[in-house]
This record gives structure tokens, C-alpha cells and sequence, in this order.
């Protein structure tokens, strides 16, 4: 045997003994790994980790990786006794191992490194020989996706219940990619008006409706990164639908409105439909149909109108060569009379109230006034002597001017054969004391004047 066929025959026999090896176990050695499936990224680095315990003691440790592709028998990449590595020389810049640790790091990663790799620990122990656990680990290699876009076909839109749309979701790059399609973030399921391509990068929808109006997004994935397309929100020409009118007065029973005689009424006119509708109202008498309006809003002053008028708004979808038409009826009530005679009761009482108040303030107040001069009339009337009454009674004639200056009060008093002497009170409430009978003819005149009392006081 020549020398360079040493290492060929020592590698065979090696292989040889890991094969038998491969079919054996034992219950003190356990070898563990994270995961029977590692993804791993073409250019990049990958660390297998391995674990093994054993519970006696042992004086040599074996560590063996192989790899096998499908179909094909293991290889031999390194291996290691104790901390002694052994690699292949083929593969030793790619493969590294550092004992005890058992774990394999590869770098950089290919496609062609994908396969299973297994992993062998032998342990010689001392009293029962040499005992053998292996795990076996699957790896895959691929290229991360890019983030994809929507394509659709035709991009004009589609009208609903007649034409179609074909979504397309196109990926740059990565291997091994998936296709799922959402609608308004949740998924699309095959339909009677949804299909789907072989690998689900197509979207068909035949025909299309208005359910179909929302946002689609294409999520690509694989083993090892995901990534979602932007929003498309595809053209989908449909309507009318829901064709309403409402107003902002008066009362709606059905498709009644009652409104106030001497409102100005706002009536809105509203469908849901793409591209917006074309608007039209339509005013029926009894003889007679008109087109009164274009466009939503419809402004009428219900003093023009009669006690009921009828009226139409028409809208229609100039794309989908759709129409729809709410019919309503107006009825003028005289609910706004009411409320002018309701308002002008008010103010009646309001007024009637006013007068009232003032009269009886204007009352108060001349009461007031009567009462209050005959205060100070009352204490020189009650002070003066009878003696001054009694002179003044003997006067045929009028004194001198200056001497009938003054306040005077005239008290009228019966016949003197009958006329009895009656007291004299105060007046309007007065304080003063004692009471005098005084007795008269036909009248009495009580004079006073200002500062003359001080004159004819004597000295």
C-alpha cells in the first residue's frame, strides 16, 4: 500500500466503525440539540448547538459530525478525541468544532451545505466500555424575500357583476416563497368569485362586486424572513346604493316630511356609489312633472308650495348606467301660525302685567301723597284755640289778602238745632293727644300761615 493511500484506508475504516456505532445507544450518555430543523441564510454563518452528559466517569470522548444529502450515504467533516480535533482536510476551513464543546459552526453558508447533519459522541468509561448517543439535525439554506407589489390587470378598474381583476404579487428575490393574500388585514379564501394560481402569486376575481371593494396586500414568506406589499385598493365602479334624502326641519314619518308654514327647507340627497352620482329633483303637481334642480341639495320655501307637493330625486351612475330615485311628499302645517299667536299671547300678557304693576305703583304713590300733607296740617289744626275759630265765624266779609294767605280746610256740619258736638280725631293716622269738641254753624275755617304764629305770640 503506498503512503498516500494511508489516510484514505484510515478514513474508511473510521467511517466504517461510525457506522455500527450509529446503531447503538446508551441510557448514561445523552446527547441533545435545540432543534431537529435549523433555517439558515445563503452567505451567513450557522451554529449547531450540542449538548452531551454522561454520569460516570470517563477517560476518553469521542466527538464525530458527518453529513448526509438525500439519497446519498453520510460524509465525513471532522471529528475530535477529547480536545484533540480531527477535521477533514477538504472541508477544514469551512467546519469547526471546539471540544468538549460538541456544537458545529459552518461559514459561510451555501446551498449546496443544506442536508442533515448528524452528530456521534462516544464515551469510553471506565468498567463498561464505550457507550454511543447521536442526534441528527436538518438544514436548509435560503435567500431572504424582498418586499413584494401588487399588479393589477386591467388597471382602469372593473365595472361590478360585469368585468374582472386580476391581482398580481411579484417578489424581487428569495427562495422557497409563499404566497397569501389578504383583504382589510384578513385573509382571502377561495370563492365562488375568488381563484388562486398554483402557488397563490395570482389572485383572480370573476366577476367583481362591491363586496370586492376594500384594500388587498400580498404576504410573501419563507423560513427565515417575511414581508408584506403595500396597500391596493383596486378600482371597482358599482352604484347606487342606499339612495336616501333627509332634511334639516321639520318632522319625517316615512316618505312624509311636515314642515312649517314660513320655513325655508334644506332637503339633501345621498347614495352610496363610484363615481359619485349624478343628481336631479323632479317636482309632480297635479298636472304636471318638472325638473325644478340639479345636483344634492334641493332649498325650498314652503310659503311658495301648496298643502302637499310631491317630489323625486334621481341619481345615476353615468359608468354603471345604474339610476335610483327616492320619492317624498311635503306637507305645509300651520304649526308656524301657532306659534305667531302663541307668541303674541305672550307678549299681551307681558304688556297686561306691565300696565297693572304701573297702575297700582301710580296708586300707591297718590295715596301716599293725600295722606302725607295733612301731617302737617294736623298739629297747628289741633293746637289752635276755639276762641280763634269763634272770631273767625264773626267775619261778614274777606280779610285783607295777605290775611288769607294760606292752607285752608272746609268742614261742613248740620243745622244747629241739631247738630250734635262730635269729637275731633286725627287724620290719616295722627299722634295727637287730647280731644275737643268744637261746634260750628255752617262751616269752619282753619287758617294757617307760614311764620304768623311766631307774630302773634306775645312776648
Amino acid at each position: 500500500m503506498e503512503p498516500t493511500d494511508q489516510p484514505r484506508h484510515w478514513r474508511g475504516v473510521l467511517r466504517c466503525q461510525l457506522y455500527c456505532l450509529l446503531l447503538g445507544t446508551c441510557a448514561g450518555l445523552t446527547v441533545t440539540v435545540p432543534s431537529a430543523a435549523v433555517h439558515g441564510v445563503r452567505g451567513q454563518a450557522l451554529h449547531l448547538p450540542v449538548v452531551y452528559s454522561f454520569q460516570t466517569p470517563a477517560s476518553d470522548v469521542q466527538i464525530i459530525w458527518l453529513f448526509q444529502r438525500p439519497q446519498m450515504t453520510p460524509k465525513y467533516l471532522l471529528g475530535a478525541v477529547n480536545r484533540s480535533v480531527v477535521p477533514d482536510l477538504e472541508y477544514r476551513h469551512k467546519f469547526t468544532m471546539v471540544p468538549p464543546n460538541a456544537s458545529l459552526r459552518i461559514q459561510p453558508l451555501h446551498f449546496s451545505d443544506e442536508g442533515t447533519y448528524i452528530v456521534k459522541v462516544n464515551v469510553n468509561t471506565e468498567g463498561n466500555g464505550t457507550v454511543s448517543a447521536h442526534q441528527k439535525i436538518l438544514v436548509t439554506v435560503d435567500d431572504p424575500v424582498t418586499k413584494p407589489a401588487v399588479h393589477t390587470q386591467p388597471s382602469s378598474g372593473a365595472v361590478e357583476n360585469v368585468g374582472n381583476l386580476t391581482l398580481t404579487c411579484v417578489v424581487a428575490s428569495g427562495t422557497r416563497v409563499t404566497y397569501q393574500w389578504l383583504k382589510d388585514e384578513q385573509p382571502v379564501r377561495a370563492s365562488s368569485t375568488y381563484s388562486f394560481s398554483l402557488n397563490h402569486s395570482v389572485l383572480h376575481m370573476v366577476p367583481v362586486t362591491k363586496a370586492d371593494v376594500g384594500e388587498f396586500r400580498c404576504l410573501v414568506r419563507n423560513s427565515i424572513s417575511e414581508m408584506q406589499s403595500e396597500a391596493l385598493a383596486p378600482t371597482i365602479y358599482y352604484g347606487p346604493y342606499g339612495l336616501t334624502v333627509n332634511s334639516d326641519r321639520g318632522l319625517r314619518v316615512g316618505e312624509v316630511f311636515t314642515v312649517d308654514l314660513g320655513e325655508a327647507v334644506r332637503f339633501d340627497c345621498s347614495a352610496d356609489s363610484n363615481p359619485p352620482n349624478v343628481y336631479s329633483w323632479i317636482q309632480r303637481d297635479d298636472n304636471s312633472t318638472q325638473v325644478i334642480e340639479h345636483g344634492p341639495h334641493l332649498e325650498v320655501a314652503s310659503e311658495h308650495l301648496g298643502r302637499s307637493t310631491d317630489y323625486t330625486c334621481c341619481a345615476y351612475n353615468n359608468v354603471t348606467g345604474r339610476r335610483g330615485e327616492a320619492r317624498f311628499t311635503v306637507i305645509i302645517t300651520s304649526l308656524g301660525l301657532e306659534k305667531v299667536t302663541s307668541k303674541g299671547k305672550s307678549s299681551l300678557a307681558i304688556i297686561t302685567g306691565i300696565s297693572v304693576f304701573l297702575i297700582v305703583a301710580m296708586s300707591s304713590l297718590f295715596l301716599w301723597k293725600k295722606c302725607r300733607p295733612y301731617k302737617s296740617i294736623h298739629p297747628t289744626q289741633v293746637g289752635r284755640p276755639e276762641s280763634e275759630y269763634r272770631k273767625a265765624q264773626t267775619f261778614s266779609g274777606h280779610e285783607d289778602a295777605l290775611a288769607d294767605f294760606g292752607i285752608y280746610e272746609f268742614v261742613a256740619f248740620p243745622e244747629p238745632s241739631t247738630a250734635p258736638r262730635i269729637p275731633s280725631r286725627p287724620i290719616c293716622g295722627s299722634e295727637w293727644g287730647p280731644r275737643q269738641e268744637i261746634q260750628g254753624t255752617i262751616y269752619e275755617v282753619i287758617q294757617h300761615i307760614p311764620g304768623q304764629e311766631q307774630q302773634d305770640r306775645p312776648e
